[in-house]
Order: C-alpha cells, then sequence, then structure tokens
C-alpha cells in the first residue's frame, strides 16, 4: 500500500462541495471515481479541509492510499485525463509515509476571499468573486478586522450546522487591502489559522463588507464577536468569492517516502 499526497485545483461551481456528498456531485467523487476507472480500487480522498458548494480551492492538498504500484508523475496524468471536462486538475502527486495525513498532519490553512468593487456587471469573474458595486472603505474594514485576530469563542461567526466541539478558534491573520488585476480593482481578504469553524471565513467577511460600506461602525464587530451570539451576525457572505489558498505542514512531515 502507498500513500500518495495530492495538489487539487478546482472551480467550485458546479460542485455541492468538496466532500462527498449524497444529493449532489463533488470533488472527492470525481477523483474516487478517476482513481477506480484507473486502478479498479475503491480508494478514499482525505483532504486537509472541507469547502462548501460553491467554493474553490487553489492548492487542497489531500492524500490517497492505493496497492496498484504506480509512478506518482503517471498517476498524476491519469487522474487529468479521467477527470475530464470537470474543472479540477491534480497539480502535483508524491508519495509520502504512511503516518502524513492531509488533515491530521496540517498545521495550518489559508484563505483567500475576493470581492469585486465595481458596478459592471461581472463577465470573466462571474462565479469566481463577490460583486459589490459601492465603493468600500478597505482601511475601515481592516481596523475592524484586527479585533478577530488571536485566541477567541467564534460562535457568531459559525454556522447553524458547524460539528466543531468547541467554538473557540485562534486566528493568526486576517487582513483586507486593496488589490489592481486584469479585471479590476478587487478588495481582497488574507484569513489564516490551524483550522476554522463551519462558515467562519465567509461569516466573517459578510460583517467586514457592513464596516466598508458605512452600515455597521468598526466597533461592531468587536461587539459581534463578543456576544457570542449566532443572531448577532450581520451577513454570511456568499461562497462564490472564497477560495482555500494553502495548506501548511511541518516540513520533516511531508518528506518523500524512500524509494530506494
Amino acid at each position: 500500500m502507498t500513500r500518495f499526497a495530492l495538489t487539487i485545483e478546482f472551480d467550485g461551481t458546479p460542485f455541492f462541495g468538496l466532500q462527498r456528498q449524497k444529493h449532489g456531485p463533488s470533488v472527492q467523487q470525481s477523483i474516487e471515481d478517476a482513481l477506480n476507472s484507473i486502478t479498479g480500487e475503491k480508494a478514499v480522498l482525505h483532504s486537509a479541509g472541507r469547502t462548501d458548494a460553491g467554493v474553490h480551492a487553489l492548492a487542497m492538498r489531500s492524500h490517497v492510499d492505493l496497492e496498484k504500484d504506480i509512478e506518482p508523475f503517471r498517476l498524476m496524468g491519469a487522474i487529468n485525463a479521467h477527470l475530464r471536462p470537470d474543472p479540477i486538475a491534480i497539480l502535483a502527486c508524491e508519495k509520502v509515509s504512511e503516518d502524513w495525513h492531509a488533515r491530521f498532519t496540517c498545521t495550518g490553512r489559508r484563505y483567500l476571499y475576493r470581492i469585486a468593487n465595481r458596478r459592471a456587471p461581472l463577465t470573466l469573474t462571474k462565479g469566481r468573486a463577490w460583486q459589490v458595486a459601492h465603493d468600500l472603505d478597505v482601511e475601515a474594514m481592516h481596523e475592524a478586522a484586527q479585533a478577530l485576530v488571536g485566541k477567541h469563542d467564534f460562535t457568531t461567526f459559525r454556522s447553524a450546522h458547524c460539528q466543531a466541539k468547541d467554538p473557540v478558534k485562534s486566528l493568526d491573520r486576517l487582513d483586507v487591502e486593496k488589490a489592481q488585476t486584469p479585471w479590476g480593482e478587487e478588495v481582497h481578504i488574507h484569513a489564516a489559522a490551524r483550522s476554522f469553524l463551519h462558515h467562519q471565513v465567509r461569516s466573517m467577511v459578510g460583517c467586514l463588507k457592513l464596516v466598508g460600506q458605512g452600515t455597521w461602525p468598526i466597533e461592531q464587530v468587536r461587539e459581534a464577536l463578543e456576544a457570542k451570539d449566532r443572531s448577532k451576525l450581520g451577513l454570511n457572505a456568499p461562497p462564490q468569492g472564497l477560495y482555500f489558498v494553502e495548506a501548511i505542514y511541518p516540513e520533516d512531515a511531508i518528506c518523500p517516502q524512500d524509494e530506494g
């Protein structure tokens, strides 16, 4: 049995999320079906995080265990061939030790949220950013965001369906900045933590948007946090602007398996 680590990019638009679902297509199902066609094995994909319907990934890290002896480069090519036309790509594939786990070895996760700050309808980035037509005060958004950095009870910012046992999380980074892109000016929100609650990033972004448009004063974000009450949430941002950017691992945990 060989464990393969995969780096996966996907457009979440046509999927009901990363994890296999009973009621619709998922990224996991597409990859597992491809592996079954290639190897005849019913491999299970384990990933660093979960994503909701419509959420994208630039470099999701996952792993599968296979009995078939196959070189990583050939496996990557075969999976990509079988995934067509699904908007999923395996960017990298490597053999790792059997004690490396995409989820449990992961020590950090980074997300990006894109707000397309323009009045004209989205064309090239439709479904890949949240369009907000009115101007946003990015400096106020960033200032408000700093109240959320650190170790807190994020009950206000978690989904009612969140399965985490503890609402306390340590948020390492929440930065808001203007970004000039080929598609126009955007507002980018960068979030980093060891792990996140269900809908935490989208909930934080939604409240920051209210600050940016002047609906909420800056201090209301802190008040919402301290309330520890989901009913105090101002807004849950839509999924299409959210991207899983990176999964972080200890350097000694991702050394390729000795092939000698």
